[in-house]
């Protein structure tokens, strides 16, 4: 399974390690970590026993949503400036999900995949065309690929 990374703290870790893997249009960037704990509890808490209708409150346990996957978490950075369109920046981030979800040996930790460079508009004149989306697969797929063969060699040493 791949979580999604929600927390601008978890972006800010991962984007602050220098891009893992390049390609023409994406950078991907890896931390060997788990995301940061929910901060649930501070605003979802229990409240003190002298607020509560009841003696005795029940034991204050995270809800099972609030509980973190195991494995990789997934960001996706794709900004306006890059793409404009609101079909391409949805279509962009759909094959990035799918990239991922066909890699299940991707190494665990939070990754991110950014956006930076604009795919041209003269080669794919349409927001959301099936051109548009196989080169971004492909290139995804290129990318991904080459951070697997990566992979054990760090593991090796």
């Amino acid at each position: 399974m791949i979580g999604r990374l929600l927390r601008p703290a978890d972006f800010e870790r991962v984007l602050a390690r220098s891009g893992r893997v390049r390609s023409t249009h994406f950078v991907l960037h890896h931390l060997a970590a788990e995301p940061l704990p929910p901060v649930w509890s501070q605003k979802h808490g229990p409240a003190d026993a002298a607020e509560l209708s009841t003696s005795a409150p029940p034991p204050a346990e995270p809800p099972v949503e609030h509980q973190p996957p195991r494995g990789r978490w997934l960001g996706m950075v794709v900004p306006k400036r890059f793409a404009k369109r609101s079909v391409t920046r949805a279509l962009l981030k759909r094959q990035i999900r799918a990239a991922f979800q066909a890699r299940a040996a991707m190494p665990p930790g939070l990754w991110v995949v950014r956006l930076r460079a604009p795919f041209d508009r003269e080669q794919f004149p349409s927001a959301a065309s099936d051109a548009l989306r196989a080169a971004a697969r492909a290139e995804l797929a290129q990318l991904l690929d080459r951070v697997l063969e990566r992979a054990p060699a760090r593991q090796a040493s």
